[in-house]
């Protein structure tokens, strides 16, 4: 597939900020792709570093996040992981913000990944188990309009933890939105309070690159429908349809 097109099409469309984000999980990665060194606070700091070349992550290098990791099914046999997660959930627990019954609900990557690549969709070597989105409400409705066209049914909204959406979507092989939260807000940049995240699975990504372009370019087409429709009205008209299209058409 063209990924580099498929990129820059729908960072046109949508108007994105951040270019989209491929995921993959792959075991057959190329090994001549650069290989992270150093520490991150979370994994989900990876998608923004992605931004501007692949990289390749190992399990060790996510492991400051034990929600993340746990997520991600990267855990190890070491008591350290255990021990923090224990602590996470614990104080999760004492403040509400997810009881054991929430975690248990969770989506978990069925099995443990070797490697992770996250790199711009547009570089991205292989086929992506995941493609990522960010974007804002405006551009979330036409993302939402494609998703319901190409699966024939709407999207989950999920909340917390935000790297929840990547086993999501590897699972059930459909689209979800993200709406972060307060973890993934704090550490990215691009998720700030009008942007959330949508989740895609790669295998689908020109259907749903198709539907998005064209959907962007109909809601552009609509919305000045409706404003000249709304200044007719605001000046005391009451022009049918037809003579609002033909407005448009004259505009």
């Amino acid at each position: 597939m063209d990924y580099a097109s498929y990129s820059e099409s729908l960072s046109a469309a949508l108007s994105l900020k951040l270019p989209p984000i491929a995921l993959a999980f792959s075991a057959d990665l190329p090994a001549d792709l650069p290989q992270f060194h150093g520490s991150v606070a979370a994994g989900c700091v990876f998608w923004e570093e992605a931004a501007r070349q692949p990289i390749l992550t190992v399990a060790p290098q996510h492991e400051m996040c034990s929600i993340g990791v746990y997520t991600h099914n990267l855990a190890d046999p070491s008591p350290n992981y255990a021990s923090e997660l224990s602590t996470v959930l614990t104080v999760l627990g004492q403040l509400e913000y997810a009881r054991k019954e929430d975690v248990e609900q969770i989506p978990v990557l069925p099995s443990r990944p070797s490697r992770i690549l996250y790199s711009p969709l547009a570089l991205c070597p292989v086929v992506p188990d995941v493609v990522m989105l960010f974007a804002n409400s405006a551009d979330g409705l036409i993302i939402s309009e494609a998703i319901q066209q190409v699966e024939g049914g709407f999207p989950p909204a999920m909340g917390r933890p935000a790297c929840a959406v990547v086993p999501q979507v590897v699972n059930s092989g459909r689209a979800a939105l993200s709406l972060g939260c307060c973890g993934a807000r704090a550490y990215l940049k691009v998720l700030a309070d009008d942007v959330a995240l949508w989740a895609l699975p790669g295998h689908k990504l020109a259907e749903y690159t198709a539907r998005i372009v064209s959907l962007s370019a109909a809601n552009k087409t609509l919305a000045r429908f409706h404003q000249l429709r709304q200044e007719d009205v605001a000046a005391g008209r009451q022009p049918s349809y037809q003579e609002s299209m033909g407005r448009l058409q004259s505009d």
